[in-house]
């Protein structure tokens, strides 16, 4: 019974261990994703709906959803200066668009996503995946 007991808790602070150290990364909808929007940002907690660029190509949305839903969330409430782009996610279904806010890191630096309803959390890419944003962007215009 003992070893049983035993057996228990280290599972149990096993598993505990292995949800704690998973990282939490950005979510958008199960839905196919039709158009992505970005404006010039005119800061926090507001979307900028004078598009800028609009990405429809399907690789090109692929890059962008890529670099969205593998970016992980940071710890702690940062002071962040204003965004640089407001991003619309938009999907193919009858459901409001996802909005966020968009830093486009410089090269060899890591880009940064917010959730526009959410000011209190940040997210990352790698310096990988900026490379590859910073490419997308530059094709796009």
């Amino acid at each position: 019974m003992k070893i049983l007991l035993s057996f228990c808790i280290i599972a149990g602070l096993l598993f505990t261990a292995a949800a704690c150290s998973q990282k939490e990364t950005m979510v958008l909808l199960d839905e196919k994703i039709s158009e992505i929007n970005l404006s010039k940002s005119n800061g926090t907690g507001e979307m900028n709906e004078e598009i800028l660029l609009s990405i429809k190509d399907q690789e090109s949305i692929r890059i962008f959803e890529q670099a969205i839903t593998s970016a992980v969330k940071q710890s702690g409430t940062p002071k962040m200066p204003m965004p640089d782009y407001d991003a619309a996610v938009h999907y193919k279904a009858d459901v409001p668009p996802h909005a966020l806010h968009f830093w486009l890191g410089e090269q060899g630096r890591q880009s940064t996503f917010m959730y526009v309803t959410d000011d209190d959390a940040v997210y990352l890419t790698s310096a990988k995946m900026t490379e590859k944003l910073r490419e997308l962007m530059a094709d796009q215009k």
